[in-house]
């Protein structure tokens, strides 16, 4: 079993940013050496642009990464690390917190998202765990099941707690961070 310290924990929020209610913000404020992977715009997502500064701080880690992601930041690290095989090496594990279904929504003209394609159900090149709400209006939670499935992740009955966001006003939400400690105890 490894400790914590031995990993680059890397903060992936999602659509918006993780405001100062969303446990992401919370985790950052509890554990200083968590790291949040900045976006140059938070509203509007571009796809290249997210994963070059993904694939900068994963490079740039002197330790194995951890990923912890929100959201679109499943999305990313989804598409990501199938696409980018060599730098996806270097990731020890990813926590994956309310994944969105890209299915439903892609193809939304009013979306924010656009350009990010839709579900790739493959397996992740690294151990993963989904979370998942059973009342998340961005992603049912069978379809959440499917994707751990496919992606080879653990799965994790979160509640319901819709999307697991700030508006659930989760604080540091201890048992999301029981679920962290018990993957990070299985890299």
């Amino acid at each position: 079993m490894r400790s914590l310290d031995q990993f680059t924990v890397l903060i992936m929020p999602g659509l918006g940013g993780s405001g100062p209610e969303h446990w992401h913000t919370f985790w950052e404020a509890a554990f200083p050496q968590f790291q949040r992977l900045q976006q140059a715009d938070w509203d509007k997502p571009d796809y290249a642009d997210w994963a070059a500064r993904l694939t900068g701080a994963v490079t740039n880690s002197a330790r194995p990464v951890v990923l912890v992601a929100h959201s679109l930041g499943t999305t990313l690290t989804m598409r990501w690390s199938l696409e980018n095989p060599v730098p996806a090496k270097k990731v020890a594990g990813a926590f994956l917190v309310a994944p969105s279904d890209r299915d439903r929504f892609a193809n939304e003209p009013d979306s924010p998202v656009q350009g990010w394609g839709n579900m790739i159900l493959k397996k992740l090149p690294f151990p993963s765990m989904v979370l998942a709400s059973r009342d998340d209006d961005r992603v049912s939670f069978e379809r959440a099941r499917i994707f751990a499935d496919a992606w080879g992740a653990s799965f994790v009955d979160a509640g319901s707690h819709g999307h697991l966001g700030s508006a659930a006003k989760l604080g540091v939400w201890p048992f999301g961070l029981v679920s962290f400690g018990q993957f990070i105890a299985t890299l």
